[in-house]
């Protein structure tokens, strides 16, 4: 039984960290630990509150002392370091060993096992995240997620199979809205896949209402007038060319609409000896989403230097020696301003490609609730306009660092894009740039058996598979729109 002295700093931290206090929940947590350290329960709540304020290291620690003092349910705790071991500390040797302790706890652990499968699709291992999403199916028929998985890494002889499992999956009434958004995707795939265009875009078009569906009441529609009002105001606060620095900038920033092409950028890069890919890193929203009033506030000579620390201490965990990291977040396109203020010198690689690729391609994407312009096809159309006219706005400040990646042109003419890109980027040629497929490592990423596939066209035009579907697009947008695209 505890004292009524280390009940109150316990009822003090957990409510600073109900309240959402990270930090003071952080200082509460290790003030009751200091006092009493026999808490496993708070062990784990502050390696939880760690690992939410990006002291990655530290919340391995925490967990660490979770388990040693007899924590409940311990595969779970495996399972959240190994997430952080690969996710943010790119150890997925170290978070392969987790999930394996996990699963010698408990066999059963689905979440332990759908994680298994996830990070041997990060790296490249089909025949394992194939194993892994069935041994998930054994412990829960019923899953969604695991049935939704094996649909997006089982090769094309078995679609027929699958998409009958998909489909009486999707039959069943009681299937909850998350379920059948994984579900809802997986079909939409594998149809097409199978060549049938109509039925898939139907597919899809169920699984983003679905999307819509598993938010319940907090979801929040597309605001068109809001997102212009922030583009409006990320325009008027970085106004002005920045002053270079002497120095080089450590890492190239690969940004543009989601689906535009930027992993596989990344990946060409990859291949160079002279450089370190970082993934999609979400160090820049972090610190933008920190600063207050954004972006008003980051027209401050101090708060720049702080976010730039902010930044440079996030990538120590890359362990880049003296190569060039790449920063593939493609929505950092929103907040080049705010890099370059942060690292005047800084390259932008921008990728994008066909507008109705693009735009059908991120429909086709299961993306977060919060990202609602993705969930319908106007919508999208509308964020990719306001995309158009803040890149036009960069390139007219910045235009000597930005380097435009059309991957129509990248998959027309690879050796000229490829050369010009390493030249952007002030590396010497290598023949391995132009086989970003053989990259090893994990990729992290929606496309990422698309990229380990040597370059191909396929992709290119995909949109005239679906031309009747887009057609009501074109029409909202002006009949020329096609031509444009």
């Amino acid at each position: 039984m505890i004292s009524s002295s280390v009940q109150a700093l316990l009822s003090k931290a957990s409510a600073l960290r109900h309240a959402g206090r990270v930090e003071e929940a952080i200082a509460a947590y290790r003030q009751l630990l200091n006092v009493e350290p026999q808490l496993p329960d708070s062990w784990y709540n502050l390696g939880w509150l760690q690992r939410q304020a990006r002291h990655f290291e530290e919340a391995l620690a925490s967990y660490a002392e979770a388990l040693a003092r007899g924590v409940s349910k311990p595969e779970e705790v495996h399972v959240n370091r190994a997430v952080i071991l690969s996710d943010q500390l790119f150890r997925p040797d170290d978070a392969r060993a987790e999930l394996d302790r996990a699963l010698a706890l408990n066999p059963l652990y689905l979440p332990a096992l759908l994680n298994l499968g996830n990070l041997a699709e990060d790296r490249g291992d089909r025949r394992g995240a194939e194993d892994a999403y069935r041994r998930a199916l054994e412990v829960d028929p019923l899953s969604g997620l695991a049935l939704a998985r094996l649909a997006g890494v089982t090769m094309d002889y078995e679609t027929d199979d699958l998409l009958r499992r998909v489909g009486e999956r999707l039959d069943d009434p009681a299937l909850e809205p998350a379920g059948r958004a994984d579900l809802g995707f997986a079909q939409g795939r594998l149809l097409d896949r199978a060549g049938r265009y109509s039925d898939a875009f139907a597919a899809y078009r169920s699984a983003n209402d679905a999307v819509r569906a598993s938010a319940g009441p907090s979801f929040k529609s597309y605001d068109a007038v809001a997102h212009e009002r922030f583009v409006d105001r990320l325009i008027s606060t970085f106004d002005r060319p920045t002053t270079a620095r002497a120095e080089a900038e450590p890492v190239v920033f690969i940004c543009g609409m989601f689906r535009s092409g930027s992993t596989l950028g990344e990946q060409i890069l990859a291949a160079h000896s002279k450089v370190m890919p970082g993934g999609e890193l979400d160090l820049i929203p972090t610190i933008a989403e920190r600063i207050s009033p954004y972006p008003e506030a980051a027209a401050n000579d101090e708060a720049i230097a702080g976010a730039r620390r902010n930044y440079l201490r996030g990538i120590e965990t890359l362990d880049a020696g003296s190569r060039l990291i790449t920063d593939k977040r493609p929505d950092n396109f929103l907040h080049i301003g705010l890099i370059k203020a942060m690292f005047p010198r800084a390259r932008i690689v921008h990728t994008r490609r066909n507008a109705l690729d693009n735009l059908l391609s991120l429909y086709f994407l299961q993306l977060h609730p919060d990202m609602s312009y993705a969930l319908d096809l106007g919508d999208a159309a509308h964020w990719y306009g306001q995309y158009q006219r803040l890149m036009a706005h960069w390139e007219r400040l910045f235009g000597e660092d930005i380097f435009t990646l059309d991957y129509d042109e990248l998959v027309r003419d690879p050796t000229r894009v490829t050369e010009a890109l390493l030249h952007f980027c002030g590396l010497e040629w290598e023949d391995a740039c132009l086989q970003p497929h053989r990259v090893k490592g994990e990729v992290k990423t929606a496309s990422v058996w698309q990229v380990r596939e040597p370059v191909h066209r396929r992709s290119s035009g995909r949109w005239k598979n679906y031309a009747d579907e887009m057609r009501e697009l074109a029409n909202r947008l002006g009949s020329d729109w096609p031509e444009k695209a």
